[in-house]
């Protein structure tokens, strides 16, 4: 019985680890979007421990020079809060992106699996009318041969 390649078998290999390397850099592009929100989330966190500074030391007899020094650190902490945001949105359309690539991929891969199933149903449609028409040989000749 004669076996079943698929002359575009490589292809079919070569699809698949495009898709796995997509599924890698979109794993990648995920983990660095978490790390900016994660950075995202420990500034404006210590902002809002800098501010309660700031409301605590304007209660307090503090040096106006500290208190100032305080409210440049929060503009400071502001610009990069709106920096990291920035960060953040560049981070999100790299997932996008890596996103796209990857229902791209996909998309190619199911195409070239789909013509294989294609190809092996016609292999295995022409194997069994190869069978069948053996059988009915064997049932000619068999026919065919006097009775004793």
């Amino acid at each position: 019985m004669a076996s079943f390649r698929y002359s575009f078998q490589k292809v079919v290999d070569l699809k698949a680890s495009q898709k796995t390397q997509a599924e890698w850099l979109l794993s990648n592009a995920l983990g660095a979007l978490s790390e900016q929100e994660l950075s995202l989330r420990e500034l404006e966190q210590a902002k809002e421990e800098w501010e309660l500074k700031l409301q605590q030391s304007a209660q307090q007899a503090i040096p106006l020079s500290e208190v100032r020094m305080i409210g440049q650190y929060l503009d400071h902490l502001q610009t990069c809060i709106d920096k990291k945001r920035l960060d953040v949105k560049q981070a999100e359309r790299e997932v996008e992106h890596s996103r796209s690539k990857l229902a791209d991929k996909v998309k190619d891969e199911k195409v070239w699996l789909k013509a294989k199933d294609h190809a092996w149903d016609r292999f295995r449609h022409a194997l069994q009318l190869k069978e069948q028409n053996e059988l009915d040989e064997m049932a000619t000749v068999r026919f065919m041969m006097p009775t004793p």
